[in-house]
């Protein structure tokens, strides 16, 4: 669980070159300049960890480019304090850097093998958010509304049930398509059953799965 100064400095060039990539939001820039994104890969990734581009992690899954971190996060516009739904923990980095922007973070995974490691390392990084085990279409009810909700997998549809589980004035940040591209939406809920879509063009994540516990 080592992180170096060197990869304090390439975190601080990898905020450089979001930045470039237009990423605005200070409080997500220092989030990113925050989190060790190498202690979320195989250690055979070392020397790329901070590269901007997605890598995998196992379960036939992925770690996101840095980017579409960033740019979700930024969707979402988190304030401190906010209730967040993750659906989709994967590495567990995504998770981190909602809990430093201050939210209070729900995370649904439903590969048992990412669920167990990521939850192992959040906790050793001081990170602890609420974990659970399930069907991220479901989202989680019983601890709804949201005030945010984030999926890190691409859907073919949008949920209802997540749409429900939003508070009025809560944003649910989507990408949308099949397994070739999908298309981020925000989705802000208006009022009971009203909401308004914005689409912020094409990104590529691996597939959100739906009915397996």
């Amino acid at each position: 669980m080592v992180d170096t100064y060197k990869h304090k400095g390439q975190r601080i060039k990898l905020v450089e070159e979001l930045i470039k990539q237009g990423i605005t939001d200070k409080k997500v820039l220092t989030a990113i300049s925050k989190v060790p994104r190498h202690l979320f890969m195989d250690p055979g990734y070392d020397k790329l960890a901070y590269e901007n581009k997605a890598f995998a992690i196992g379960s036939g899954q992925t770690i996101s480019q840095p980017y579409t971190v960033a740019f979700q996060s930024q969707l979402l516009g988190i304030e401190k304090g906010e209730k967040v739904l993750e659906i989709g923990t994967g590495s567990g980095y995504q998770t981190a850097i909602l809990v430093e922007l201050g939210a209070n973070v729900f995370t649904i995974e439903r590969q048992k093998e990412l669920y167990l490691k990521s939850q192992s390392l959040l906790n050793q990084l001081g990170y602890h958010p609420q974990f659970f085990y399930g069907d991220g279409y479901k989202g989680k009810a019983s601890y709804s509304p949201f005030d945010k909700i984030i999926v890190t997998a691409g859907a073919p549809y949008i949920p209802e049930e997540l749409q429900k589980q939003l508070t009025i004035g809560g944003i649910l940040v989507i990408p949308v398509g099949d397994s070739v591209s999908q298309t981020m939406f925000s989705i802000v809920r208006l009022a009971k059953s009203e909401y308004q879509n914005t689409s912020f063009g094409e990104f590529l994540f691996v597939p959100l799965l739906e009915g397996k516990q």
